[in-house]
């Protein structure tokens, strides 16, 4: 479904990205894996054009997509979920639901369906529709910014760090979330910090370092690779099981 060839990216004389190629496959969930300034969070701005690539080629649906616009690449349904949310948080959460689906005259023609379907999968999301996007707590934000993903109709959704900060019992309901996103047939894109769970629900897996891609499998060929621990570094705890 989505192509990345030979994506490169600068910041001032730095590099960020070195030549990095990636397939993700539809229906299935992708992780970027890394140690923090590996890259990962650069290839989700530079796939969505809030940062314009210093070179390579991005295909989204057999089509190419850099030379497009933002707002264009998000109407085709390649939707990006970014790091600490980016609410607006002034606005209900009813608003920021509605901007969800104002991308596209599709998204808008679902907007009853999807209403039905994100309030179902968080229903806390509901009992809180007029209340401020800023007054929720950390869990709900991240719900409602995943929320309002969804309710752009995507066909990929691509998810920045989406347990960050957050305590471990809703951690662990964010990782069901992307199951069950999953499980409708949205393909994922995801970059987290928790380097295990990703693993334990990701059909393939990239290990970036220093901006190149250094390792690529499944879960299990990833993890049998010795070299791995170090180049994750602490997204990979010792102490913390795949279970």
């Amino acid at each position: 479904m989505l192509t990345v060839e030979k994506l490169s990216f600068w910041y001032g004389n730095i590099p960020v990205l070195r030549e990095i190629s990636i397939v993700v496959e539809e229906a299935k969930i992708t992780s970027l894996l890394g140690a923090n300034g590996a890259g990962k969070s650069t290839i989700l701005l530079s796939i969505s054009k809030v940062l314009n690539v210093e070179s390579g080629v991005i295909e989204f649906c057999g089509e190419r997509i850099d030379v497009l616009e933002s707002h264009e690449i998000a109407s085709r349904g390649l939707i990006h979920v970014p790091e600490g949310r980016e609410l607006f948080s002034s606005l209900s959460v009813m608003e920021n639901l509605e901007m969800g689906c104002a991308i596209s005259s599709k998204a808008r023609g679902k907007r009853r369906s999807s209403f039905e379907h994100v309030f179902t999968m968080f229903p806390v999301l509901e009992t809180r529709r007029k209340q401020l996007a800023g007054s929720l707590s950390g869990g709900e934000q991240q719900m409602l910014a995943i929320g309002r993903g969804l309710m752009s109709d995507p066909k990929l959704l691509m998810l920045d760090e989406p347990s960050l900060g957050l305590s471990p019992l809703i951690v662990k309901e964010v990782f069901r979330f992307v199951r069950e996103i999953k499980g409708t047939g949205v393909t994922i894109l995801l970059v987290e910090q928790n380097a295990l769970k990703s693993i334990a629900i990701s059909e393939h897996v990239y290990v970036l370092e220093n901006g190149r891609i250094r390792l690529q499998g499944t879960g299990e060929e990833v993890l049998r690779r010795a070299p791995v621990r170090c180049q994750l570094g602490n997204a990979m705890p010792d102490a913390e099981s795949p279970a």
